[in-house]
């Protein structure tokens, strides 16, 4: 392990400044007081330009290497933080009830100021890096709505780095996967509108529960009997909704879900079949049954040759033995795709201790992972803006 000097030397300040993140989460488009943190620090440390508002809430920072050129090299955090009630028991837990940084954006957000405050001190980099925090990815579009916004007119970037941590993973390590290396994700609302009554009397009722179980039975078969096994796509019903009383037959039920996917052939096969058997279902029983499908994420695609840089870099800090490319394919979704779809670039993973998994009340980010995300950023500046290159 060779974390940079100058960044190790402050990480101290760097758990401080995470753990103030982790007790004040705020969820996405609300990142108000985090949003200021970083603007703050980052004038701060000495960064040449810090713009706000980007997006709702988003910040970006430009730093100018000391030998000019015209490259730019984009860096990019998420900020915002989930609805979960946090369970982790540690010191520094969440004051915001109902609020949680369980999956470890605080980490993220900090690591790239960690990059920043190094970065703004040597810039021994000829061009520019642009420092992009992002608001809402948890699913509300943060990515799009900051590009919608100008985020690449008005700050251009030739290549864009992205990363996330991995408490399961050995700590330490950084992976990357070239190509397709998360999941799109499309999310599903269906309304089935039966026909109420009591429920001694069921017969006079349309069921909307009956025909609900039964739908959810036959959502499964759309991926079972339809998708060829070599593409893969998960289907999950995740809410089911009907019904207030104990002799109350329900007027209607609700449920909704996600498909998530690798292949947009196959996102729009499950998008028919959804929508083909809410049609179906709704003649054979008599009922309206309507879906409503929206794309949330991606597809995100790793360029090949930028995840060989990525992992170069990221080798200089962690060892040779400790960054490699890998084939794995992770189910779960990420909204930095959307930038990826504009600039090509890379996204890594980067493991730490804990064990317990993203998304959990209980998860808790380790601190050592800090300087080592901070370390990885600044290192992938100075080698793919290298002084005396050509800009």
């Amino acid at each position: 392990m060779s974390i940079i000097p100058q960044i190790q030397a402050f990480a101290d300040d760097l758990t401080a400044i995470r753990h103030d993140f982790h007790a004040h989460p705020e969820l996405g488009f609300e990142e108000v007081r985090t949003s200021g943190i970083v603007a703050e620090k980052l004038k701060e440390y000495g960064v040449d330009e810090v713009h706000q508002g980007l997006g709702g809430t988003g910040v970006v920072g430009i730093i100018k290497g000391k030998g000019g050129g015209n490259r730019r090299i984009g860096l990019r955090a998420d900020m915002d933080a989930l609805p979960i009630e946090e369970a982790s028991g540690v010191a520094y837990a969440s004051t915001n009830p109902g609020r949680m940084h369980a999956c470890g954006h605080d980490g993220h957000t900090t690591m790239l100021l960690g990059a920043a405050r190094y970065l703004a001190q040597t810039r021994e980099f000829d061009g520019t890096a642009v420092l992009i925090f992002q608001p809402a990815e948890e699913g509300l579009g943060g990515a799009r709505r900051m590009i919608a916004d100008g985020l690449f007119e008005q700050f251009p970037c030739d290549e864009i780095y992205g990363m996330h941590n991995d408490p399961n993973a050995e700590p330490g390590t950084v992976r990357v996967t070239p190509g397709p290396a998360m999941a799109g994700a499309t999310f599903f609302d269906i309304t089935i509108k039966g026909k109420g009554s009591h429920a001694a009397m069921p017969h006079q009722s349309r069921d909307p529960i009956v025909i609900g179980t039964s739908l959810v039975q036959q959502l499964q078969s759309v991926v079972s009997r339809n998708v060829a096994p070599t593409k893969p796509v998960v289907l999950s019903v995740t809410t089911f909704n009907a019904g207030s009383a104990y002799n109350v037959v329900p007027d209607s039920a609700t449920i909704s879900g996600t498909v998530r996917y690798f292949h947009d052939d196959m996102a729009e096969l499950a998008d028919q079949r959804i929508k083909d058997l809410c049609a179906g279902m709704g003649q054979a029983y008599g009922v309206e049954i309507t879906a409503k499908l929206r794309n949330v994420f991606d597809v995100l695609m790793n360029d090949p040759e930028l995840s060989t840089a990525y992992v170069a870099a990221a080798a200089e800090i962690v060892g040779p033995d400790m960054a490699a490319e890998c084939s794995d394919q992770a189910t779960g979704s990420e909204d930095f795709a959307d930038m990826l779809k504009v600039v090509p670039g890379a996204y890594c993973r980067v493991g730490h201790a804990g064990g317990i998994p993203l998304h959990n009340p209980a998860f808790v980010l380790d601190d050592a992972i800090l300087p080592i995300g901070a370390s990885i950023y600044a290192r992938l500046i100075e080698t793919r803006l290298p002084k005396g290159g050509q800009g």
